[in-house]
């Protein structure tokens, strides 16, 4: 997929960098120059560009773009004028980051429907991980609805999941094993990989 990422502070940055690692194509873009020189060459392209000049975002290639995701996460002025643009523009999809209530406010107001909050996401996968023991990662699907990894308790080891009776227990669906395997490097290293 062909994404672009406005804003490359430590969110967009690094989100740009993950998605490029992944083999998409990804275009990041800031207006600071010194955070453009530092991720150049981690990612396919890398603009220095005022997003909040249409002009400029024009020349973009947004036809052939999936997604355009605006990470700006310090000027929320910013953030909603290049929204806007974009909005504008017609781009296929649109994911904008929101830094406070009045702030999702807005984008929703320009139509913008996919809108994320990386740093409360973060926090409340991080407690619910830190709250529940042998909890590795956590997905919120609804109020009443959460995808979970855990590590398997020893008094289920050897078990099939039928066997474990998990659901008459617990009230929980397994929706998948992971199962790690232990395996030798070429250093002579022990490291376990997902199966």
């Amino acid at each position: 997929m062909k994404y672009i990422i406005v804003g490359m502070g430590n969110f967009g940055g690094y989100l740009a960098m993950r998605l490029t690692d992944l083999g998409h194509e990804v275009i990041g873009v800031d207006n600071s120059e010194n955070r453009i020189d530092l991720i150049s060459n981690k990612i396919t392209h890398a603009v220095t560009m005022n997003a909040t000049d249409a002009q400029a975002v024009k020349n973009l290639p947004l036809k052939d773009c999936d997604v355009v995701i605006i990470a700006i996460g310090e000027d929320v002025g910013a953030s909603i004028m290049s929204t806007a643009i974009f909005k504008q523009l017609q781009v296929k999809r649109i994911i904008a980051r929101a830094i406070n209530d009045l702030h999702e406010t807005v984008i929703r107001s320009i139509g913008v429907d996919e809108i994320i909050h990386p740093e409360e996401e973060t926090a409340d996968r991080l407690s619910k991980r830190l709250e529940l023991k042998g909890v590795m990662d956590s997905l919120e699907i609804s109020d009443e609805y959460n995808i979970i990894e855990v590590k398997l308790p020893k008094r289920y080891f050897g078990m099939k999941v039928s066997e474990a009776d998990i659901r008459k227990e617990f009230f929980l669906n397994i929706l998948t094993v992971i199962k790690l395997e232990d395996k030798t490097n070429l250093l002579g290293l022990k490291t376990q990989e997902k199966e």
